[in-house]
């Protein structure tokens, strides 16, 4: 396979995590000790928030009321689209039963954790598209009890919009907390809410490490890191439609990546010579996150034909992954590794981002080589069964106590011995039931 760079990276992303993981360890021990008066104190200190933590269905309204309608009809419209999409997903999420061998019935049952957290990013920029994909997506699967919680703005506690997109999800309880404070907070069930079983959604380095620490004791989404983007082209794309979106994508942060894979050089060199001149045009804080990215870990690679371009995509395994190139289907069927897949240039990752449906919490930093993003898939429990009549119990039992004994483990084989001890071949079984799923 035969590649050039025309731009290679200076760096990879990389993370403090040694120093990150010592802080957030000390703030989850102090928060267990301290309980809910530690995280007011770390909300007042770090947030600058000494209002209410938990928020009332009086504010829900009133920040409703704050908002132009119009956002409210851009907020319904992108919550449709996400729920109808993970309604889709559901019908894909099915029991099974089968009889195995005469007698002995297994099946098993998709059941929805009993409470979910999901953590809304703050800061630079009002993530209201992530209340959306993780609230959404969990009440469509069925968990019992949701908290949202995202960083409270001083004097203003969440901002109304990302407020208003937390009420209409259908979140059960909301608290003004941010980062760490409001991982252990969920996690340790304060406030009069239920622990809940999994935590999900981005958020800052030191959220995702907080979300690594407690993983085992709960379950989470996925290891985040910085997000990353690729888009695939030919000579039939746009180059300035390249540029946009690889420049929407590098303003996520300094150290975003974006990558372009091509097979014609003149696009590569077009697009090269588009993208400063577009971040340059953004406002700031913006221009400069993109700019850093842009100089520091963007990549163009030119490839010797679309195979090639296939290749680099599997292995780099993006988080996003656009391609601006013919004969969609080809690539439908080709790629492999990718958190989410954008066809054509009349969609674009700022849509899955903000609206169009699909999940926009996805794997970064090559994980989507073995895992997907958030789906109502995250918050089902796949369990099994078994039930067996007193003919199939002595057919397993025989193999059972051999295979046990080979192993060592005697008191497996004794179970399966009492079990042909009692269910002697001549006396009669009644036929295990089916259980319906």
């Amino acid at each position: 396979m035969t590649v050039t760079h025309l731009k290679a990276a200076k760096h990879r992303p990389e993370s403090d995590q040694a120093d990150t993981r010592a802080t957030v360890e000390a703030m989850l021990a102090e928060i267990r000790a301290g309980g809910e008066a530690r995280v007011a104190s770390y909300a007042s200190e770090l947030d600058r928030w000494d209002g209410p933590l938990l928020v009332d269905h009086d504010t829900r309204r009133a920040a409703a009321a704050r908002l132009p309608e119009s956002l409210k009809e851009d907020i319904r419209f992108a919550h449709a689209n996400i729920r109808r999409f993970a309604e889709a997903q559901m019908r894909t999420v099915q029991g099974c039963e089968v009889e195995i061998l005469p007698g002995l019935i297994a099946g098993q049952r998709q059941i929805p954790v009993s409470a979910a957290g999901c953590y809304v990013p703050g800061g630079r920029y009002s993530h209201i598209a992530s209340a959306l994909m993780t609230i959404t997506t969990a009440k469509v699967a069925g968990v019992g009890h949701i908290t949202a919680c995202s960083p409270p703005r001083p004097g203003e506690g969440i901002p109304a919009a990302i407020l208003y997109a937390m009420d209409l999800c259908g979140a059960d309880a909301i608290l003004n907390l941010g980062g760490v404070q409001g991982v252990a907070a969920m996690a340790e069930g304060l406030y009069g809410l239920p622990r809940v079983d999994i935590l999900v959604g981005p958020g800052n380095q030191y959220v995702a490490e907080a979300k690594r620490i407690l993983f085992g004791e709960i379950g989470i989404d996925m290891f985040a890191g910085p997000t990353d983007s690729m888009v695939l082209a030919d000579a039939t794309a746009d180059p300035e439609i390249v540029a946009v979106d690889l420049v929407s994508q590098a303003e996520h942060g300094w150290n975003s990546p974006v990558w372009l894979a091509t097979t014609d050089r003149a696009l590569a060199e077009k697009v090269m010579q588009i993208v400063p001149g577009l971040i340059d045009a953004l406002p700031e804080p913006n221009a400069s996150s993109a700019r850093a990215a842009w100089a520091d870990f963007a990549e163009v690679i030119l490839c010797e034909d679309r195979e090639a371009m296939a290749r680099v995509a599997d292995d780099y395994a993006p988080e996003h992954l656009h391609v601006q190139a013919a004969d969609l289907d080809w690539w439908l069927e080709r790629l492999r590794a990718y958190g989410s897949l954008f066809l054509g240039e009349e969609t674009t990752v700022a849509y899955g981002d903000k609206a169009s449906g699909p999940n926009h919490v996805l794997p970064t930093s090559g994980a989507a080589r073995y895992t997907g993003g958030l789906s109502v898939h995250k918050f089902m429990k796949t369990v099994t069964w078994q039930r067996a009549d007193r003919a199939a119990s002595r057919q397993l039992g025989g193999a059972t106590a051999r295979i046990s004994r080979v192993e060592g483990m005697e008191g497996h084989a004794r179970a399966a011995d009492i079990r042909l001890e009692r269910y002697a071949a001549t006396e009669p079984g009644p036929a295990a039931a089916k259980t319906a799923v």
